[in-house]
């Protein structure tokens, strides 16, 4: 039985890794597709016992031990367009280079379920990302990106798309992927980014439930 004096030990040494989740504050968007790197970020956040609930560096953050790294796990405050900003004055604080800011992120070009990590890139069309990109003066940032689905007809607006809920279903193959998502940051900030590219790749848990063999 957990103890209400036996807290898990407070993490010691120096900030080795930023790791980043994009989404937009605010109950109205939390369960949004533009919200997934928000969501993963928490789950990852619930499995190593950390609260993000500092506030520092226009973000909500937490002190986590992972895999032996200390991490500042981070949500930016600022709205997806801005999320730069929280990123850059974190990393000149604690002076990270991009290489140990690891960012998690939704992806239209990726189906609910999938998941794709890179060691670096450009931006993709994420607004997030791009500010990110501009205010670090870097795209060498690793990052995993997780699939939340492509709007469904040409005409269909992309803000109202990446603003709108996931289906039940596509809820169910998220959930299975924002755990892969938390194994990927894992192996990220022990620099083991080929291991995460080959693990987490792809295909991890398709809508209705069918998963990566």
């Amino acid at each position: 039985m957990f103890h209400p004096f036996c807290r898990p030990a407070q993490p010691a040494g120096p900030i080795e890794y930023l790791i980043v989740g994009l989404g937009n504050p605010g109950r109205k968007y939390e369960t949004t597709r533009h919200n997934a790197g928000f969501l993963a970020v928490d789950r990852l956040a619930e499995r190593h016992h950390a609260k993000i609930d500092r506030i520092k560096f226009k973000a909500v953050c937490a002190d986590a031990q992972i895999a032996g790294v200390r991490c500042l796990l981070m949500k930016p405050q600022t709205f997806m367009n801005l999320s730069g900003e929280a990123v850059r004055d974190a990393a000149a604080f604690y002076k990270i280079p991009p290489q140990r800011v690891v960012v998690l992120f939704d992806d239209i070009s990726l189906p609910p379920g999938r998941l794709r990590v890179r060691r670096k890139g450009s931006d993709g069309g994420h607004n997030g990302i791009k500010s990110i990109l501009y205010l670090l003066g870097s795209d060498q940032f690793p990052r995993v990106k997780i699939g939340v689905g492509a709007k469904p007809r040409p005409e269909y607006d992309l803000a109202d798309w990446v603003l709108s809920s996931f289906t039940k279903e596509e809820g169910e193959a998220l959930s299975k992927a924002l755990d892969a998502a938390c194994d990927a940051a894992e192996l990220l900030v022990q620099g083991k980014t080929d291991e995460a590219m080959n693990r987490c790749n792809g295909f991890v848990a398709g809508v209705g439930g069918e998963d990566a063999k």
